[in-house]
């Protein structure tokens, strides 16, 4: 079955619509600007959104390779976010979900005994209690903030390296996109190709640095995939350098490859009060299996950090871009 995947647009006017990927076209929806819209309407008029989406095709389409290479009036915005601002969207993430997110951080923070770090053993408690049977609750895994609304970019856009940041290194992820609804419940409205992007380095000085080195820029997109599918994709990872890739990978991802079912890292993201509030955005990022910086390669400002998963669109391309002003004291001001 051939799954549903959209993707958000705006143009010089910040006129917002959303359209369906017909390729190589991408078909406009009528009066539909965003996702978040989209997926809220379908909870109020209790329609399957898969429905609400096929009721709104407008016959209008445009060219989806000039959208893709930057050469429309048309310019594609992050796959998920709250259109009326940031403050209405959380990105977070979930760490260790992996074996080599897991190894990558225990090289960086093991000690000469080789003891296993905090890092590994809470792998391991995914591990053992990450998949719990239905109905059950499992381990709770590693949580990270990464920001609110405003630290989306869109495929396309530039990552920045801020002047207070010791470096920065794509993460290939897949992103869920969440809506709660007006009860407080939080809907899954699909997943999207996403670059978590973190600071590496200050992560390495001290493992208690983790949570300012994921207070970063991420990306998803250019697609939302509208589908229940969790089982397992796979993909590639590479990075580019004047036109030459310099490292690329193999990733995998999903339950097959993770020490946590889908359930449970959801279960324990939601169950938070504070992450259940009507009308919240979320976007969730699920845990990286590959990142070049395991592999002891620095990034450079221009580098092009590319992450394609088959089932999940197209590839999201992001240059990376080092912060030009060195960092300044932030004046604050009493009242």
């Amino acid at each position: 079955m051939e799954t549903i995947r959209l993707v958000q647009l705006s143009n010089a006017s910040q006129q917002r619509r959303v359209a369906l990927v017909q390729e190589p076209l991408l078909q406009f929806l009528q009066n539909t600007t965003s996702v978040y819209a989209l997926a809220h309407e379908a909870i109020q008029s209790n329609q399957a959104l898969t429905d609400l989406i096929q009721s709104r095709l407008s016959g209008e389409t445009i060219d989806y390779q000039s959208v893709y290479d930057g050469q429309s009036d048309w310019q594609l915005l992050p796959a998920f976010d709250h259109p009326d601002g940031p403050f209405g969207c959380m990105v977070s993430g979930t760490g260790l979900t992996h074996k080599n997110s897991a190894l990558n951080r225990q090289m960086m923070h093991q000690s000469a005994t080789e003891k296993p770090t905090d890092s590994m053993q809470m792998y391991q408690w995914g591990v053992e209690g990450g998949s719990p049977e239905a109905g059950t609750i499992g381990v709770q895994p590693e949580w990270f903030y990464k920001g609110n609304g405003a630290v989306l970019r869109a495929h396309g856009q530039s990552l920045e390296v801020p002047a207070y940041g010791n470096d920065g290194g794509e993460e290939p992820e897949v992103a869920g996109a969440y809506i709660v609804d007006e009860a407080g419940t939080p809907r899954r409205i699909g997943f999207c190709t996403g670059n978590e992007f973190s600071d590496h380095v200050m992560e390495k000085k001290n493992y208690l640095y983790l949570a300012p080195s994921k207070l970063r820029q991420c990306a998803l997109g250019p697609e939302l995939v509208i589908t229940d599918q969790f089982s397992e994709w796979t993909g590639t990872v590479s990075i580019k350098r004047d036109g030459t890739t310099v490292w690329s990978s193999d990733i995998r991802t999903g339950e097959k490859n993770m020490a946590h079912s889908l359930q449970n890292l959801e279960y324990h993201h939601f169950k938070y009060e504070a992450h259940r509030i009507p009308f919240q955005a979320h976007v969730h990022f699920f845990g990286a299996d590959a990142f070049s910086f395991g592999a002891q390669v620095a990034l450079q400002d221009g580098d092009l950090m590319h992450v394609h998963w088959e089932g999940l669109g197209r590839a999201l391309q992001n240059p990376i871009r080092l912060a030009s002003i060195p960092e300044q004291l932030q004046p604050i001001q009493a009242l």
